[in-house]
């Protein structure tokens, strides 16, 4: 076993796509096909003074050689994040990357644009998707709901839509059954030992993989560099943050789920009583009594009532 730096922490990851050859593994796992060649984009950040609605990303020019033997330039968005209610921010980043005009293909093609794939890693749940890997492809159809292909890929088509890759790094397990499920489990998160920033993985599992022994000893690098380390720490304080946010969340939605338990006791309490000072007012009625009579009777019942719901 060997302690490597957990790549949840964006800088760990940062440093881990830093290399070319990792770059070129990760990302021919993620998009299936044969990753030639990858460079990152200038307009690559990361957010170091992080607040509560803060993601990462990472923008790749990527040449791809496609089943048929042909090669393309792909535009590869990469966002990275732990917080659920980063859509809009999501969307506005897309946008952002549709608007880029560095994104538009150059000389006679200069009016279409670079197909792009986004890639999401997520470092939350999605509800009721189990899949820790989700691939959300375009398809054309006709009129009658009929698939189109002929004539696909298309670059007008290509240049206003795009796929998309989900990884939701909490469901990534030791099962290692494909050439992704191998690279990503150095995302498994059950591997925690003492502290979140590191993970501790069976190196020999990996056999004589070249690919996934430089990912681990890059990794191990991290665990071992004292920036990269100070910076995980910061990370962590946010990390803290959100895990109490969402504790107190909790305890708020349990509270408001039983003051709504208690309140729909006692509306059925009190049609219950409704029902009871009716048949009542019915029967005394019957019964001859005076006006006044029946008035004390529903007074009393009514008191009854308020002695039940202070009970």
């Amino acid at each position: 076993m060997v302690e490597i730096a957990n790549p949840i922490f964006d800088i760990v990851f940062k440093y881990l796509m830093e290399d070319e050859n990792i770059a070129l593994t990760f990302l021919s796992a993620l998009l299936k096909k044969d990753v030639i060649s990858v460079e990152m984009r200038r307009n690559e950040y990361s957010n170091q003074t992080r607040d509560n609605l803060s993601n990462f990303r990472i923008d790749f020019g990527a040449r791809v050689r496609e089943t048929d033997g042909s090669e393309r330039l792909i535009l590869i968005e990469l966002q990275k994040n732990w917080v659920e209610t980063e859509i809009l921010r999501f969307r506005q980043y897309v946008s952002v990357q549709y608007s880029n005009t560095e994104n538009m293909a150059t000389g006679e093609d200069s009016h279409y644009a670079i197909p792009m794939v986004s890639v999401y890693l997520l470092g939350h749940r999605i509800q009721n998707l189990d899949e820790p890997v989700l691939y959300v492809s375009r398809k054309c159809y006709d009129y009658y709901g009929n698939e189109v292909t002929e004539g696909l890929p298309d670059r007008f088509i290509d240049s206003l839509t795009h796929d998309s890759i989900v990884v939701q790094i909490p469901r990534i397990t030791g099962r290692r059954q494909n050439r992704l499920e191998s690279v990503l489990s150095v995302f498994n998160q059950s591997l925690v030992g003492d502290s979140r920033q590191i993970l501790n993985i069976d190196e020999a599992s990996y056999g004589d993989d070249s690919e996934m022994i430089r990912i681990i000893r890059r990794l191990q690098s991290a665990a071992a560099n004292k920036e990269i380390r100070q910076n995980m720490t910061v990370e962590e304080e946010f990390f803290s943050a959100i895990d109490t946010r969402d504790a107190a969340i909790a305890a708020r939605d349990a509270t408001i789920a039983d003051y709504h338990s208690t309140i729909t006791s006692q509306k059925s309490i009190i049609s219950s009583q409704e029902s009871i000072i009716a048949d009542s007012c019915r029967l005394l009625l019957k019964s001859g009594l005076t006006l006044d009579e029946i008035s004390d009777s529903l007074k009393m019942d009514k008191q009854r009532l308020r002695d039940l719901l202070n009970s």
